[in-house]
């Protein structure tokens, strides 16, 4: 990457060792903030499911056609129009998120992502009922491993990859859009489709972005309250590439209920 070798190679007050030691940390901070959120999602995710699901008959609302039973609360929140809601609030929280990021101070932004993290652990609540445990756990440790040998190339890679952006933000755009229409459709081969371009798209993006997020911390050096908020902002990034690359993971090698 031209930029980065032109701004390491230049004459700053900083030392090579003291930002090698302080991209270190700036890394660090942008995965811990990442797997906290992954791991707030996965809990979030989980105690909604234990309040939707019952195996008492007598406090069963409803039951599916794989046999599981829904509480009352299942019932509001899978089979009404809450669903919706459940649905959306993720896709307009992040929006928000994107648009306020930049007037944000670091501790509003934590929060927000924190809040983010648990609405897309609500939303995603659902895969609960469709895939078995055992496949979901095998795809969470598939994707974890996929994400990391991606995020390590991207970080340790001297060829710049920023021409891919506008790229995967279009095949980006293109994968919510076709999902979308699919919910409607309800097309197999389409939902197959969709998923083998949403895993290409997302592996892509997170190379993408710890490339991103690397550079990021050369504007950002010497200033500990922009150097804080791009961390959470890198670590969003870095989640929601870790949540689209698990998701369509699961499409198509999770077994159903």
């Amino acid at each position: 990457m031209a930029q980065f070798d032109s701004r390491y190679s230049q004459s700053t007050t900083v030392g090579r060792a003291d930002v090698d030691e302080g991209l270190r940390a700036y890394m660090l901070g942008v995965y811990n903030y990442m797997a906290a959120g992954v791991a707030l999602t996965g809990i979030v995710a989980y105690l909604i499911y234990s309040m939707a699901v019952t195996t008492d008959p007598a406090s069963a609302a409803a039951t599916l056609p794989n046999g599981q039973a829904l509480t009352a609360f299942g019932v509001a929140l899978y089979t009404s129009p809450l669903r919706w809601l459940l649905f959306l609030a993720p896709i307009a929280f992040v929006f928000f998120f994107a648009f306020r990021a930049s007037s944000m101070s670091p501790a509003a932004a934590q929060t927000s992502f924190w809040i983010y993290a648990a609405l897309v652990g609500a939303s995603l609540s659902s895969l609960l009922l469709v895939y078995t445990g055992s496949s979901i756990a095998n795809v969470f440790f598939i994707t974890a491993a996929t994400f990391a040998a991606l995020s390590v190339w991207g970080y340790t890679t001297k060829r710049d990859i920023s021409g891919w952006g506008s790229f995967l933000f279009m095949g980006l755009i293109g994968v919510i859009i076709a999902a979308v229409v699919n919910i409607f459709m309800q097309s197999s081969a389409m939902q197959f489709a969709i998923s083998v371009i949403g895993v290409l798209v997302f592996a892509g993006l997170t190379a993408y972005d710890t490339q991103r997020i690397k550079d990021v911390y050369y504007e950002v050096a010497g200033n500990a309250e922009a150097a804080a908020k791009a961390s959470i902002l890198g670590a969003l990034s870095l989640y929601q590439d870790f949540v689209g690359l698990f998701v369509n993971l699961l499409t198509l090698l999770g077994d159903r209920e």
